[in-house]
């Protein structure tokens, strides 16, 4: 499986995502990665968001992605989903603090059944 995100160069080998990924852990949009002629890329610096990934056996409807945008939307956040619906990630900044991201998305999440949903680039329990 490939996953394309859109990313800014500032040197040679060294990029700003301009998105969160959906299938990858360990950064969001606005972290910097190293990227080697191969395409491998390793993390070399976090920005200001945190990634929220967020997955349903069936694939979400667009009212259960809307449901999810919404609840995202109330912290300054922004939602993003691929066409077939089949994951929704999330973007939000670091600044809002993890407990109240984490209570918020548990309210949005709370009313689409059988979501599940995890912190992409957080190492720290909340």
């Amino acid at each position: 499986m490939c996953e394309v995100l859109r990313a800014l160069r500032r040197e040679a080998d060294l990029f700003v995502l301009a998105g969160s990924p959906g299938l990858v852990l360990g950064c969001a949009a606005g972290d910097l990665l190293r990227v080697s002629d191969s395409g491998a890329f390793e993390f070399a610096g976090q920005g200001g968001n945190v990634c929220v990934q967020a997955f349903r056996e069936d694939g979400f409807t667009r009212e259960q992605c809307a449901d999810l945008t919404d609840s995202a939307g109330l912290l300054d956040g922004h939602a993003e989903a691929p066409p077939n619906l089949r994951f929704i990630v999330v973007k939000i900044g670091r600044s809002v603090g993890l407990a109240a991201i984490e209570q918020c998305l548990n309210g949005g999440a709370a009313e689409v059944d059988g979501v599940e949903w995890w912190f992409g680039n957080v190492d720290e329990p909340v």
